[in-house]
């Protein structure tokens, strides 16, 4: 069963940094990237941040870019969003996706972990 779970969401005040983990299981992940989108209530849900297992393909939104850095350690099949310099306009469930990049399809979705930002 593949499974993406997310961790580490939690409320901190503006200006703060937290880090987010995706911890994916059940197969191998190679011919994938992982990203990281986020909804904040009454909103669609945004890209943030992109990585490929295989290496690079590193991609941020505009809003983020400077601020939050994504990586990954293949060894923990985990992948990392550091955010720092929070914003109150950050606060959102952010949401780790698995896209074939075969067919550019979102084949995996975690549940989500909410970030609450405060001012």
């Amino acid at each position: 069963q593949v499974q993406l779970v997310e961790s580490g969401g939690g409320l901190v005040q503006a200006g703060g940094s937290l880090r987010l983990s995706c911890a994916a299981s059940g197969r191998t992940f190679n011919s994938y990237a992982m990203e990281w989108f986020r909804q904040a209530p009454g909103k669609e849900r945004e890209f943030v941040a992109a990585i490929r297992w295989s290496g690079g393909g590193i991609y941020y939104a505009d809003s983020v870019k400077g601020r939050f850095f994504i990586s990954r350690d293949n060894a923990k099949n985990t992948v990392y969003l550091q955010m720092n310099s929070l914003k109150v306009e950050d606060t959102a469930v952010y949401y780790c996706a698995a896209k074939r990049l075969s067919t550019n399809e979102y084949i995996y979705w975690g549940q989500g972990t909410q970030v609450t930002v405060s001012s």
